[in-house]
């Protein structure tokens, strides 16, 4: 599983002119699932994410995690983060995970989240063409993969 993780002041998700995920103070986190994935996998990202120190504190340095802070977590799915763009100018997209192996894996992110960060975390719409809006803070912006875990 790859993350994008962006620390912001405020982030939305609107499908069809319609906002259907929206956060302030938080982490805006897009995922991209493939096959491999396990729960292992998710248990430990979301681990990393809850706890991920990125967050100032009363010295202005990055030492509080969005679970520190009390933050939210606004959730997205974005298959392209499993882009493979090693041969020729178009990306292959086979590495990416079909609906119905992504959206149980994806499902349970979201559980493992709102467990971890013990509040109900904000989401899009699986499979939707969403758009993403977000004041990125700082910027603060971090790529995890759960296949280079040491």
């Amino acid at each position: 599983m790859k993350s994008v993780i962006q620390r912001v002041t405020q982030a939305s998700v609107t499908v069809n002119n319609e906002i259907v995920g929206k956060i302030q103070v938080g982490l805006l986190v897009l995922i991209g699932i493939e096959d491999a994935d396990t729960d292992e996998d998710i248990v430990w990202l979301s681990n990393k994410i809850v706890n991920l120190r990125i967050f100032n504190d009363e010295q202005g340095v990055m030492n509080k995690s969005v679970l520190d802070i009390q933050g939210n977590i606004l959730l997205i799915s974005q298959f392209t983060l499993q882009a493979s763009t090693k041969k020729g100018n178009r990306p292959s997209y086979i590495k990416a995970s079909k609906p119905e192996t992504a959206i149980p894996v994806y499902q349970k992110m979201i559980a493992q989240l709102e467990k971890d960060l013990y509040k109900k975390i904000e989401t899009g719409i699986f499979g939707a063409d969403m758009k993403v809006s977000l004041l990125n803070d700082g910027p603060v912006t971090i790529v995890i993969d759960t296949k280079n875990k040491e």
